[in-house]
C-alpha cells in the first residue's frame, strides 16, 4: 500500500520530475535574490552611508566646535588628540572632560 502512495505522488512519466533544467533553478532562487536586493537598498546601503558621514564628521572636528556626545553631554572642543577630545563643559570655565572621539554623536547647530 505504501508503494502505491509513493507512485501516486511522483511526477507523470513524460514530465521528468527530477530534471527541471537551469531555468527552473534560477526561478527558484529568484525570491532569495529579490529579498537580498530589498535588504540592500532598505538596510545595508543607508546604514553604511550614515557610518561614512559620521566618520567624515569625526575627521573634520576642530577646536571651538560645539558637539554632543552619545551620552547627551554638550560641550565645546578645547583640544583634539588622535583618539580623545577634551571638552569644556558647564558654566564654569574650569570644567573639562576627556571623551573618546568615537563617542561624539554630532555637531550642535543653532545655539
Amino acid at each position: 500500500m505504501f508503494t502505491d502512495i509513493v507512485h501516486a505522488m511522483a511526477a507523470p512519466p513524460g514530465q521528468g520530475g527530477g530534471s527541471q533544467g537551469p531555468g527552473a533553478m534560477i526561478s527558484s532562487f529568484m525570491p532569495l535574490i529579490l529579498i537580498f536586493v530589498i535588504f540592500y537598498f532598505l538596510l545595508i546601503r543607508p546604514q553604511s552611508k550614515k557610518a561614512k558621514e559620521h566618520k567624515q564628521m569625526l575627521e573634520n572636528l576642530k577646536k571651538g566646535d560645539k558637539i554632543m556626545t552619545n551620552g547627551g553631554i554638550h560641550g565645546i572642543i578645547e583640544d583634539i588628540d588622535t583618539h580623545t577630545v577634551t571638552l569644556k563643559v558647564g558654566i564654569k570655565d574650569d570644567v573639562r572632560i576627556k571623551v573618546n572621539r568615537s563617542y561624539i554623536a554630532g555637531l550642535r547647530t543653532g545655539e
